[in-house]
């Protein structure tokens, strides 16, 4: 892989959009997200779409889930696993085009996908953001997916500030069925995958009923190194020992006298095990040729495993060292319940057609904190906790109304939707702490180590609530086409909601065919992102000691309503506001290729994002010491471009489709909007570390080359993905960090081997390639052996697959 030369590696920018594994008839797919023109094909569309085949790619493809699937299919879109960081192990932040987890929208079958409960804080790609969990659709359930690469606001509400995935659920009638084992070479993350889906008739014309049913399993990876901590001695610190060498050598001679080895103190780093169950089902009966109702939804729960950062016998504030003599390294398992379903009903009369439809959603994410303590409780301690939960539901009722005449298709219609987050509780012992009497500490208490269960505190009473609210909005569509060579597209919404207020939003967007097969297309829109019930009410402040030692202290995260957020003068949160433009050209030179380059430019104000640690001395009126603040603290500029190439060949007696696309992304901080009179420091409130999340923790390019040859029986795919260079800034403990570009590998080799059984075999990064070995300030240690950036920390990956249709 070294020896490719930069040419390829350039050119070599893949994206394997499975729309463009079709041959001839490609062109046909019609696309439902981004217009509400039924009769337009993605090349006739004045934004790009991307078209994603499902089945065709997941025969050839390594990936397992949605995200990892759309990962090395779309370059501006990314989606990379994280360690140690709580809840975010177990759901996969996802952006596109540079942009926040939160600011593209998910549908299913054209309607409002719910997010999860979760909110990312632990200073990951995502930071401060919420998103949409993809791997809770089951991948057997999929019939493909649309990826609008445009903001779509004005089209959809909230959320579309970046894009909009569309995942259509199959309707087939007749069975099919998947099964796949995979390892990685390592010998860890062992995963397996079982799905059927099964199609049937309702007894009726064009009514069908379709079931999917999927379980899966992957194993967690180890992906560490020895480190030179100082276990036993005083020394242990967060900051490097004044003799760390007396201090190792101390601790060796208490490491022999216990039998013991370093490797016994080792950390667990690396991806999480998840073990998951699906069921999904989409419907639709005709009651008569005008009339239909219609049906999709499903259930998944989610077990996960993950681990936290090691408590060392050092650490005499955070180990009971009768219970753990060696420490202990505690683990978060998660139980996450998703719960979806739609119903409605379409009637054409006169060639309008109504569409009314109820859709709900839910996400539960539970915490259970094992193998740890509460230190201040001493031997008395349970090594298991519930730590508590969270929980957020929606509901949308949707009116839309569109009539096609001739050359103006126009749409209307109304949404209104509720929403409601909640915060339960855990054990009291997961978040209080005790004194030497074992009753909840007050100031003054004598205490003999920290509160709450270590590596993760449970929510506390004082976390708990339940919040809700409503909005309404209304939409007008208009498109307007001459003979498939003028396309314009205008759209406006109005929405209102009960906690900030109103907002208005409009799009335009334009294609021009001025020859056969060439086009041109821009789009210019305004846009809006509502801050969430989870970024609005989350907190898990906590008691502590004061680091003065003066006493029993509270710190955290703190709601943006609160009395400390209030006094450092904080505003609440109110909505996103954005300005996207986009411009771009369509070619078709020849029969079987394809090409599209988009230019564009997100501008983002008021963008929500979490601050750093604060410390200011007004926080003591409210008992507090410290704490974190959500807060429409920035304002972004992203610009980037969008290339995808697509060409099939005939070649010996086969088909070759060729797959060439890339992506260039920056997005940068253009002003701040903090409160003028917080007492620290930016760098410490809002630090190049936070920057560099928002600005350079994404590859800035991401590009791929896919060659797929089908021949007889025989199916050979090759695919390099080439992920950019990125940054990592280890403020304020360590320094900046450049991570050298990588490329990933994937091949596989597909037989069928009768009509209805195909065998597939391969490997996702065959080559075995990880990103740069972090630099020793920045590995805490020399524990993070690898940062999770660019593709992650698995290496290599082998696999096999049947499918069967029946």
């Amino acid at each position: 892989m070294k020896k490719l030369s930069l040419s390829v590696i350039l050119l070599g920018a893949v994206l394997v959009n499975a729309q463009e594994q079709e041959k001839g008839n490609q062109i046909e797919d019609v696309i439902i997200v981004g217009n509400r023109n039924a009769k337009r094909t993605k090349l006739e569309t004045p934004v790009p779409v991307d078209v994603i085949n499902i089945e065709k790619l997941q025969k050839s493809a390594p990936q397992t889930t949605v995200q990892d699937l759309l990962n090395y299919v779309i370059p501006s879109f990314n989606s990379v696993r994280q360690s140690a960081s709580d809840g975010t192990e177990h759901i996969d932040p996802v952006t596109l085009r540079g942009m926040g987890p939160d600011q593209v929208l998910v549908l299913i079958n054209g309607k409002r996908r719910h997010t999860t409960s979760l909110v990312n804080y632990q200073n990951t790609v995502g930071n401060g953001s919420v998103g949409t969990d993809l791997s809770t659709i089951p991948v057997i359930a999929i019939d493909r997916i649309e990826v609008l690469r445009d903001g779509a606001a004005a089209q959809y509400g909230s959320d579309a500030i970046a894009g909009v995935v569309n995942i259509i659920l199959k309707k087939d009638i007749g069975a099919s069925a998947s099964a796949s084992y995979g390892i990685t070479g390592r010998n860890d993350g062992e995963t397996y995958q079982a799905g059927i889906n099964y199609g049937s008739s309702l007894g009726k014309k064009d009514s069908y009923v379709n079931l999917s049913l999927q379980l899966s399993h992957r194993g967690k990876t180890t992906r560490t190194q020895n480190h030179d901590l100082d276990i036993f001695g005083d020394n242990f610190a967060y900051e490097f020992a004044n003799d760390p060498i007396a201090a190792r050598a101390a601790d060796d001679q208490i490491i022999r006298e216990r039998g013991l080895t370093r490797n016994d103190f080792n950390f667990q780093i690396g991806d999480a095990q998840i073990r998951q169950a699906q069921l999904f089902f989409n419907s639709e009966y005709p009651l008569s040729e005008s009339f239909k109702l219609y049906s999709f939804g499903g259930f998944s729960i989610k077990e996960g495993k993950g681990f936290g950062f090691r408590r060392l016998p050092g650490e005499k504030d955070n180990v009971v060292s009768s219970i753990y003599p060696n420490g202990f390294q505690a683990s978060l398992n998660s139980q996450v319940y998703d719960f979806s379903y739609a119903v409605g009903a379409k009637y054409n009369v006169n060639n309008w057609l109504l569409d009314i439809s109820n859709t709900f959603g839910s996400n539960t994410f539970n915490y259970n904190v094992d193998h740890t303590n509460n230190a201040s409780l001493g031997a008395k301690s349970p090594t298991g906790f519930y730590a508590g939960a969270h929980s957020f539901l929606q509901n949308t009722v949707n009116l839309d109304v569109s009539k096609n005449l001739n050359q103006f298709n126009i749409a209307f219609g109304g949404e209104f939707r509720f929403e409601q987050y909640e915060i339960k509780p855990g054990d009291e012992a997961s978040y209080t702490r005790y004194d030497i009497n074992g009753n909840p500490a007050v100031p003054g208490s004598t205490v003999q180590g920290n509160g709450g269960s270590q590596s993760f505190i449970g929510f506390s009473p004082d976390n708990a609530l339940k919040k809700s609210r409503h909005s309404t909005a209304v939409y007008a569509d208009v498109s307007y086409d001459i003979a498939k060579k003028l396309n314009i597209d205008l759209a406006g919404r109005f929405e209102n909601y009960s906690d900030f207020g109103n907002t208005l939003n409009g799009k335009l967007a334009m294609r021009y065919e001025f020859v056969k097969d060439y086009a041109v297309r821009a789009s210019v829109g305004s846009g809006f992102r509502a801050p969430s019930l989870q970024q609005q009410y989350f907190n898990n402040s906590y008691a502590d000691i004061s680091t003065s030692g003066s006493g029993i202290v509270t710190k955290g995260i703190f709601r943006n309503d609160s009395d400390a957020a209030g006094v450092l003068g904080f505003d609440q949160l109110k909505q996103e506001t954005s300005v996207n433009a986009s411009a771009g050209f369509t070619l078709k030179p020849a029969s079987r290729l394809f090409i599209t380059v988009d230019g564009y430019w997100i501008r983002v104000k008021d963008r929500i994002v979490i601050t750093s640690n604060i410390e200011d001395p007004r926080l003591a009126q409210y008992n507090v010491e410290s704490g974190r603040f959500f807060a429409n603290a920035i304002d972004t500029e992203t610009k980037g471009v969008d290339v995808v190439i697509t060409y099939d060949w005939k070649l010996g007696g086969g088909n070759l489709n060729i797959n060439l696309a890339g992506n260039y992304t920056e997005t940068k901080i253009t002003d701040f909007h903090f409160p003028e009179n917080l007492v620290p420091s930016q760098d410490e409130f809002f630090g190049p570390d936070q920057i560099n999340i928002i600005e350079t923790l994404s590859p800035k390019t991401k590009a791929s080359l896919g060659l797929n040859y089908a021949i007889g029986n025989f199916n050979f795919m090759v695919r390099n993905t080439y992920f950019g260079q990125v940054i990592r800034d280890g403020h304020p403990f360590g320094k900046v960090q450049k991570f050298s570009p990588k490329v990933v590998t994937d091949v596989s080799v597909g037989y069928d081997i009768t009509k209805n059984i195909n065998l597939t075999i391969g490997a996702n990064n065959a080559f075995d390639v990880f990103p740069d070995l972090q630099i020793y300030e920045n590995s805490y240690y020399g524990v993070f052996k690898y940062a999770p950036v660019q593709m992650g920390t698995l290496g290599n990956y082998f696999f096999g697959r049947l499918n069967f249709n029946f």
